[in-house]
């Protein structure tokens, strides 16, 4: 079985490859289109097939768009995370450009010194690789690699914004026509924020906040969660219900989350003074899905089970319990090897006619 943090990097690396594919296509189609009928390029006489060059440029481009994409997702991309997000894009371009460009350079000076039956060191190869570096036909493919590698970084960095789910969805047009479906939430709201709020100051505390969101985010995607909305100090969190239900990721996840916030706490102790908590509700139920807006488009959630997974969470403090799920959602778990259950018995929501049996649970 794949991980789900190994299908999230997949699922993001793989958009690199698909854009650096088209990109190739192209080009293929615009230089068989100025060449016509020539079986040579003009500027160097090499011969020139165009299902050959389609072949090999397609594919060249596709595998170098995915190492491009793992790089990008696995390594880089983390070292720019303070950073704009223009800015993000224009260090990244460069750098993956100067590196094309090194990699292209040591490439030729080898396969001229070769050619030449010389060394890297001799003038006449290095004459040659000169000669190519500074031809027209080279920078002009080095700014289309440019602006590929552009695209690519910027459709990631939105990707990232909006999360991949939503931008997948958008271009399928999944949520296009409104459906049904069934999904579990989770209400997370941070415990005290107000009087942290005040006690750090704005920035401080948006600052900390920041911090807050980026460590939980690991758990989310290791259990399969989907970030449904940041509200202030709240996180909604989502799954489909048979992701939510497998191996009981939904429960899993809140408890990885406690666990991500107590590794950094001397991070959070050091830097502001305090270690953040927090509290979750838990509920199930049927929500119509579907794409909304005209100025701003978005993908919303409404039903029933939104108001009431908010109301279950507000029930945190009276119950002094970090967790709170519903009956029915405990009915579709299985979590009596795993966990201890402590019924907290019928409570009738506020705002709402209908009663539910609430429970709470700590790991054995």
């Amino acid at each position: 079985m794949i991980s789900p943090e190994i299908k999230n990097n997949i699922s993001r690396i793989i958009p690199f490859g698909i854009i650096w594919l088209i990109f190739s296509i192209v080009y293929s189609l615009l230089e068989r289109g100025l060449l016509g009928d020539l079986n040579n390029y003009p500027s160097t006489g090499n011969p020139y097939s165009f299902s050959r060059t389609i072949f090999i440029t397609a594919t060249t481009a596709l595998i170098t768009g995915l190492i491009i994409g793992t790089i990008e997702i696995l390594y880089l991309n983390k070292l720019f995370l303070q950073q704009g997000f223009v800015k993000k894009i224009v260090y990244k371009t460069t750098i993956y450009c100067a590196v094309i460009i090194s990699f292209l350079l040591i490439n030729t000076l080898i396969y001229n010194s070769i050619e030449l039956k010389t060394d890297v060191f001799n003038q006449l190869a290095w004459n040659n690789v000169w000669a190519f570096f500074s031809s027209y036909a080279f920078w002009s493919v080095e700014v289309y690699i440019a602006a590929i590698i552009g695209i690519s970084l910027f459709y990631t960095e939105v990707s990232g914004n909006l999360g991949q789910g939503v931008l997948n969805n958008f271009f399928t047009g999944k949520y296009h026509t409104p459906v049904e479906e069934e999904r579990i939430f989770m209400f997370l709201d941070m415990k005290s924020s107000t009087a942290i709020a005040e006690k750090l100051g704005h920035i401080k505390y948006f600052s900390m906040l920041r911090d807050y969101y980026s460590d939980l985010s690991n758990p989310i995607i290791k259990y399969s969660g989907e970030i449904y909305q940041y509200v202030g100090d709240e996180i909604v969190v989502s799954w489909k219900l048979k992701n939510g239900l497998e191996n009981n990721n939904c429960i899993h996840c809140f408890f990885a989350m406690k666990a991500a916030i107590k590794k950094q706490s001397k991070k959070y102790i050091d830097e502001f003074g305090l270690l953040p908590e927090f509290k979750a509700g838990f509920h199930f139920g049927k929500v119509t899905t579907g794409e909304i807006g005209v100025i701003k488009k978005d993908i919303i959630f409404t039903g029933d089970v939104l108001n009431t997974t908010a109301r279950v969470q507000g029930l945190c403090n009276t119950y002094k319990a970090d967790i709170l799920i519903s009956d029915c959602l405990m009915n579709k778990l299985h979590l009596s090897s795993q966990f201890k259950i402590k019924a907290l018995g019928e409570n009738e929501l506020k705002g709402r006619n209908e009663k539910i049996n609430l429970f709470t649970i700590m790991p054995f």
